[in-house]
């Protein structure tokens, strides 16, 4: 069958399971605070407008939390799924089950089969969001790798803006359908996906695995070689790879306790934690319960639909502001940008804590329909929320939000990637769970120290990330080895370097990328330098 061999083409198809995880974050978000649903799936009664109150809040967090918590059991299991079936595969797979779980979700009757159905979705969010960034990291070139594995993000959000704006033209909806219609859409891309991966090629480093060394160079022959097998970086590339397979075939079998061994706990580590604090910088919070924040605002002016078309200027920001990292990412490196971005989020918390603290008042019984909805805010300190909340929207997009995906993938070796990069995705939908069954009673109870919580968890990533994270930009997969595992003859310690010496190889890696022609002695000098580059010695 024919393949399409253009790495954009690629990586765009194979991002549209990053984009599941964008509709079900925006068809939550946009849909909690609308009549039909709180009707629908309504426990509360009625308030003296006779407006529907919905579910309590406790139940509330748990229908949100369905969908990250079978997130959270995908992501251990799609290891084991992209090991055994290969990564294309594997994501195939995922898109047919999310399939099964809008139908599900769209035939909802009651609250049991609308947990089941995102638990199902969340299953399928799982596999994809652990999967594409690691098929996408072993079939791109290092230097565009940041780049592309960056699309993953990207589509997230294009998947909250396009849902977002379905579910508002669907507000207007009376009945059911008003929820029903977008959450049944959610199918359509999932098939789209599954279609769209027939035609795409299996991972290199996956098939060479499996001892398809044949099929391996065809696919790096169509990817990189632009159609000519005996092309020196094909040649190059093929000869890496090989030397990696069989160094890590005389090692044991691959389990998920090797993670933990003294050599590969360091990495394990950083993996796990990175997406743990892209979940506690609060940005997916923001993005289920921005109508909250912004009724509080004000926002809401006695419409029930008043609030959605600002909360989806926040989608918009989000599309934009991902866009310079596709383009940077890779020069930027990725200490740099998560260390800015941990900065600013951090201010734009605290800024959100204090006009809260110093300005809000305690909402008035009846004066909003959750009991989330905690504190009430007007006049210029309620436009300086929105405008903080859209600045840390602003700083998260570049930063956190595609790095977080691009950074896992290239911690690890080949024969642990796949199950390292699903445990490291668990974790992100483990603490996804967790904050989206939090946030409701935190509004509610603690109010503004809510964004305290975060703002100091953003502060303490920042010191994390600068003694801890080492730079990966722009070196192959093979090189990064080096960075952590530097064993002295005769030693049984692990000596990595240290982070803060790490640094970007950009213009080393387009050199060799680029001119396949150097001499011997020319290749001996670049090797040494690049050495130096990477590990700082």
């Amino acid at each position: 069958m024919y393949k399409i061999g253009n790495i954009y083409f690629i990586a765009a198809i194979a991002v549209i399971g990053g984009a599941l995880f964008g509709f079900d974050i925006s068809s939550m978000s946009a849909i909690i605070s609308t009549q039909p649903y709180l009707c629908q799936f309504n426990q509360l009664g009625h308030n003296e407008k006779g407006l529907c109150l919905g579910p309590t809040n406790d139940v509330q967090g748990g229908i949100t939390a369905a969908m990250p918590g079978g997130s959270w059991l995908g992501a251990l299991c799609s290891g084991f799924v992209s090991d055994t079936f290969g990564r294309k595969r594997s994501i195939q797979i995922g898109s047919l089950i999310w399939i099964i779980g809008s139908i599900i979700v769209c035939a909802s009757v009651n609250i049991p089969m609308l947990v089941v159905g995102r638990i199902i979705n969340g299953f399928s969010v799982g596999v994809c969001s652990a999967q594409v960034p690691v098929y996408i990291s072993e079939i791109a070139l290092p230097s565009k790798r940041g780049r592309l594995v960056g699309f993953q993000q990207w589509a997230i959000t294009w998947g909250i803006l396009i849902m977002f704006f379905i579910c508002y033209g669907c507000s207007f909806i009376k009945g059911t359908a008003a929820f029903r219609v977008p959450w049944g859409l959610q199918a359509i891309p999932a098939a789209l996906l599954f279609l769209g991966l027939v035609f795409l090629p299996e991972s290199p480093r996956w098939l060479s695995k499996k001892d398809r060394w044949d099929e391996a160079k065809d696919v790096l022959t169509l990817v990189h070689g632009k159609g000519n097998p005996n092309s020196p970086w094909v040649h190059r590339e093929m000869q890496e790879i090989r030397e990696m397979v069989e160094f890590e075939r005389a090692n044991a079998d691959v389990s998920y306790f090797e993670l933990l061994k003294p050599n590969m706990i360091n990495r394990t580590s950083i993996g796990v934690f990175t997406q743990i604090w892209s979940q506690l910088t609060g940005m997916n919070v923001m993005m289920y319960y921005i109508t909250y924040v912004f009724t509080m605002a004000g926002l809401a002016d006695g419409s029930e639909n008043a609030v959605l078309l600002p909360s989806g200027i926040q989608f918009v920001i989000n599309v934009v502001m991902t866009i310079p990292a596709l383009f940077w990412m890779d020069r930027w490196g990725r200490r740099p940008t998560l260390l800015v971005g941990a900065f600013f989020m951090c201010l734009w918390l605290c800024v959100n804590a204090g006009l809260f603290a110093v300005y809000s008042r305690p909402a008035r019984p009846g004066e909003f329909t959750s009991p989330a909805e905690s504190m009430a805010i007007t006049g210029a300190p309620a436009k300086a929320i929105i405008a903080s909340t859209y600045l840390f929207v602003a700083s998260f997009a570049p930063t956190w939000g595609p790095v977080s995906w691009t950074y896992p993938p290239e911690l690890y070796p080949l024969r642990l990637r796949g199950k390292a990069v699903a445990l490291c995705t668990s974790a992100n939908w483990a603490f996804n769970f967790a904050l989206a069954y939090f946030v409701p009673p935190a509004f509610a109870n603690i109010t503004w120290k809510t964004y305290a919580i975060f703002a100091t968890f953003c502060a303490a990533m920042f010191i994390h990330v600068f003694f801890m994270f080492p730079e990966t930009a722009n070196k192959p997969l093979e090189e990064v080895e080096e960075i952590f595992d530097d064993t002295k003859p005769g030693s049984i310690k692990y000596i990595g370097t240290p982070a803060w010496k790490t640094r970007n190889t950009r213009n080393l890696t387009l050199k060799q990328e680029h001119n396949d022609t150097l001499s011997s002695e020319e290749k001996i000098g670049f090797e040494e330098h690049a050495h130096k580059e990477t590990t700082g010695r």
